[in-house]
């Protein structure tokens, strides 16, 4: 109620003063805003139902569904770096309570990879990119906030943390997109290992504060000259870029079956059916 009070007109904002005094505009009223969420609501009725039972009918209709996870699996509030994490469960348990569905209702899991990394805000992120190749790929690849406009913290593909999430999630197989991001590199790098207080480990560390001083362990691959940007067939990559991508696979553990090589929806190779 605070943040509410009655003007001659009915409810307007009051506090916090955000809209009248650090952005110039009007106060909100109330009344207003109320009466609009009708109208909307009307118009929206018909489109609003429970999620459970209509994915339910659907699957007992024999209809493929396709669940799309937001964000990443590191910023999942169980199993992320916490306390640098999102509010939710980006992982695939966020699926199934999120939506309703039962464990046994997923058939595949598809798991989603940059061909480098990137990382919004603060957080441990071992293998960063703090020179000007980072910002190379940042420019390339428009590497900024969706929504808020800062640039995205750009590092080399981190072959932990990918296994890690194959693992949690149960990956069948993988997609990895901007692929094309990388070409013209003399060479590129894969995080293959964490060096932490004198030990070197594959596996990604339970405490956020081990993982915040682990240092990346590299493994350097030949970059290639020749473009990979618009492929559509497994067959144009320069042999280069498959020795990139096979090494992914070995390091992950699981098959890359979707290759994305621009940000056109036909700048993509399929190397196997996802599902």
């Amino acid at each position: 109620a605070q943040n509410w009070r009655v003007g001659a007109k009915g409810w307007t904002t009051a506090i916090p003063p955000n809209l009248t005094k650090v952005y110039g505009q009007q106060p909100i009223s109330l009344d207003d805003l109320y009466q609009q969420c009708l109208k909307w609501g009307q118009r929206l009725k018909e489109h609003i139902a429970p999620t459970e039972v209509m994915l339910q009918r659907a699957l007992e209709d024999g209809q493929k569904v396709l669940l799309e996870g937001a964000q990443g699996s590191m910023l999942d509030l169980d199993h992320g770096s916490y306390p640098y994490v999102t509010s939710s469960s980006p992982s695939i348990g966020g699926a199934c309570v999120g939506l309703g569905l039962s464990p046994r209702a997923i058939e595949r899991v598809a798991g989603v990879f940059k061909a480098y990394c990137t990382r919004v805000g603060s957080g441990p992120m071992p293998s960063e990119m703090l020179d000007d190749t980072g910002n190379l790929l940042r420019e390339k690849a428009s590497e900024y906030g969706t929504t808020t406009g800062r640039p995205r913290r750009i590092g080399w593909f981190d072959a932990v943390a990918g296994r890690y999430t194959a693992l949690l999630n149960g990956f069948d197989c993988l997609v990895l997109t901007r692929l094309d991001v990388l070409d013209g590199l003399p060479s590129v790098k894969i995080c293959i290992a964490y060096e932490v207080d004198g030990q070197v480990t594959k596996d990604l560390p339970g405490s956020t504060s081990v993982l915040e001083r682990c240092q990346p362990v590299y493994e350097e691959i030949p970059g290639w000259n020749s473009p990979t940007a618009g492929a559509t067939d497994i067959n144009q990559l320069p042999k280069e870029a498959m020795t990139y991508v096979r090494r992914i696979e070995e390091l992950v553990g699981c098959p890359v079956h979707l290759i994305s090589t621009g940000p056109n929806r036909e700048e993509t190779i399929l190397v196997k059916p996802l599902f």
